[in-house]
């Protein structure tokens, strides 16, 4: 259930764990990811799938990333079953061991706040948003055929929505409504500061596109929706 803002945190209860359980929704998608990932570095190594399985990781990059080419072809209204699923399957695969433990710690943690305080629904259709958002921000903006894969445009979108949340929480307390975009900044600055010294992939466009388009949907989603945003505007 959705945490209101408007009530404060209650008093711990003797003998219940101080830490709440990550929700379901939150590790069912890290499950998909982690297994996804275990399957193809197994069959990287050699250890499962036989032979034919060193190519797992490439054949599934080329199968279900999402790149401009792709989402040029579905604008010209060739919509099918593979097309479409490259848009919500690409998030589960990645590029390697630490790709994918970085996503999977990434949307642990941001999921579970997300999932807290809007729910476990609103946080899945953030995740969504964000996916399907960065996918589309990524294709319309580039050209080329340079491929888009792993959750992170979709944790972005979940950081729209941290964001949004702390956007609000700040304004409750009266303080810089600003702070509430400093783990973004942070985050586009390392990006910026690693493509320097070690050359940059366009990936960050996903990124960004999935930032945006999960904070449009966490202010649908969130307790209040647009009526809860319109209210907080108008106390400023």
């Amino acid at each position: 259930m959705a945490r209101s803002f408007q009530r404060p945190l209650p008093e711990p209860v003797p003998g219940q764990s101080p830490v709440n359980p990550v929700p379901p929704a939150v590790v069912a998608l890290v499950l998909v990811l982690g297994l996804t990932e275990a399957a193809l570095s197994l069959g990287g190594a050699g250890l499962a799938g036989g032979p034919g399985a060193v190519g797992w990781r490439v054949a599934l990059i080329e199968r279900f990333a999402v790149s401009p080419a792709v989402v040029d072809y579905a604008l010209m209204g060739r919509w099918d079953g593979p097309l479409l699923l490259r848009f919500v399957a690409y998030p589960f695969v990645h590029g390697s061991v630490m790709h994918a433990l970085f996503a999977g710690a990434l949307l642990l943690a941001l999921g579970k706040f997300v999932a807290e305080g809007m729910g476990q629904a609103a946080a899945l259709a953030v995740f969504v948003a964000g996916t399907v958002g960065g996918a589309l921000g990524f294709g319309l903006l580039l050209d080329g055929a340079q491929p888009l894969f792993g959750a992170y445009p979709g944790i972005y979108g979940l950081i729209g929505a941290f964001t949004y949340l702390t956007w609000l929480r700040l304004g409750q307390v009266g303080e810089n409504r600003l702070m509430a975009f400093r783990m973004i900044g942070m985050l586009l600055a390392i990006q910026l500061v690693f493509a320097a010294l070690f050359g940059g992939s366009p990936q960050w466009v996903g990124d960004v596109a999935g930032f945006v388009a999960g904070g449009l949907a966490a202010v649908a989603v969130a307790p209040g929706g647009l009526r809860a945003l319109r209210a907080r505007l108008r106390a400023r």
